[in-house]
């Protein structure tokens, strides 16, 4: 007979299990005002996984986004705690940027968007004529 009680793991309690459909919407509207930005998303998908990218090599992983818009958000980015700026004193300057731990915390649910959104091809049902039944 194997033991299970050191395989055997609960999942941690959760500080935030009495959401009100206010508070829910709030933090959401918090969390997406953080997100807002058309290029933060695909920044954060640059940087997952522990990468550390100079401002050009993501200037030149992103094409159409433009210097100013990159510093932007990037900037943005850096004040609300998601990226970390890396300056190493040197001649000519180099700066790197990474995810936070909390930064990099958010590529789960970032995931799981990508699988709501692929949901959509697999449940997209041709129209139905108006006769059809439901």
């Amino acid at each position: 007979m194997t033991r299970t009680d050191k395989k055997a793991r609960y999942l941690p309690e959760s500080k935030h299990t009495d959401y009100t459909r206010e508070t829910a919407a709030e933090g959401v509207e918090s969390v997406l005002r953080l997100l807002e930005g058309r290029w933060k998303l695909i920044i954060l998908f640059h940087l997952f996984g522990g990468n550390v990218m100079r401002f050009s090599e993501l200037e030149r992983a992103i094409l159409t986004v433009s210097q100013k818009m990159l510093i932007q958000q990037l900037r943005q980015m850096e004040t609300d705690g998601i990226v970390r700026r890396i300056v190493h004193h040197q001649v000519p300057p180099k700066v790197g940027y990474c995810l936070t731990p909390w930064g990099q915390a958010l590529c789960p649910a970032l995931d799981a968007l990508l699988s709501w959104a692929a949901l959509r091809d697999e449940m997209t049902v041709a129209p139905s004529s108006p006769n059809s039944e439901i």
